[in-house]
């Protein structure tokens, strides 16, 4: 018979009887004849899903940023991440990878071009040598065709009997001296000049306002907190009048009946001094209601 393989649950079932029977410490025993092989099962392959790994549908898992929502991935039709992953963009990269690499300096014209000879630019860009503007020849003002032809010949030998130096030291004698002209700027003769600047006018009739919108709130203040006043009827201002002139009339009486002791005591004196501020009191009502 060819060697079969034990199956894996019946190697387990064996090494826990064995177990099982070792903690209990039996001594001699038919199960420790023969000790069990140890059988180490094999490792299962890693599973893997057969559906594809797209980006969940309104995502929060993604980098934030100014330029990402929220929510990413609303209609659920990403293939991809909706934001890519970055390296080394939490810590940076690892230590001593920052440093300087001889070999990987900057070579020459890595950022430029060499300006390019004229006769490299007549042979490849030739058209870049034509003028985009032709400049007007200066014998056009004068009339002419162009440069004077070559059996033109110009007129020669004139010469001029003007004396150039004494002319220009007969004209430096014979002209009028220069006037200075101040050019400084005479701020005392500016339009406003003293005056009081437009806006400080401005800024004056604000304050103004200010106050008087102030002095008309605590007058209104003023105003509500002051008790009803209602004008006195006629007859009522005549039966007053007469009520007080009554009253005065008896006070008068009750001071007269005394005014004959000239020596009083301090209660009459005292008496005497209250009826006279009585009959002065109501003499300004009399007055006032006359």
């Amino acid at each position: 018979h060819g060697a079969h393989r034990i199956p894996d649950w019946v190697a387990a079932g064996r090494t826990r009887s064995a177990k099982m029977y070792q903690s209990w410490n039996h001594g001699e025993s038919i199960y420790q004849i023969v000790p069990p092989k140890m059988m180490i099962p094999a490792k299962q392959p890693m599973f893997k899903s057969k559906i594809p790994d797209y980006p969940p549908t309104a995502s929060t898992f993604h980098g934030p940023g100014k330029t990402h929502p929220i929510a990413s991935n609303i209609a659920g039709d990403a293939t991809e991440k909706i934001v890519k992953d970055r390296s080394h963009a939490d810590l940076g990269k690892r230590t001593g990878t920052y440093k300087n690499d001889p070999t990987t300096f900057m070579k020459k014209l890595s950022r430029s071009c060499s300006v390019p000879s004229l006769r490299e630019i007549k042979k490849a860009n030739p058209y870049q040598l034509k003028p985009t503007h032709l400049k007007e020849s200066r014998f056009a003002a004068m009339g002419g065709g162009g440069p004077p032809k070559r059996s033109e010949i110009p007129i020669m030998g004139l010469k001029s009997s003007k004396n150039f130096l004494v002319t220009n030291a007969v004209e430096v004698i014979l002209a009028q001296p220069r006037k200075n002209v101040d050019t400084t700027k005479d701020w005392l003769a500016k339009e406003d000049y003293g005056k009081v600047p437009k806006y400080l006018h401005k800024v004056k009739g604000d304050i103004q306002n200010e106050f008087d919108y102030i002095q008309q709130l605590h007058d209104q203040h003023y105003a509500d907190n002051q008790p009803p006043i209602q004008p006195l009827e006629e007859e009522e201002r005549v039966a007053l009048l007469e009520g007080l002139k009554m009253k005065w009339e008896k006070k008068n009486c009750e001071y007269q009946s005394d005014a004959h002791i000239s020596v009083l005591s301090d209660g009459k004196k005292r008496g005497r001094e209250k009826c006279e501020a009585e009959l002065s009191l109501l003499e300004k009502d009399i007055e006032k209601l006359g």
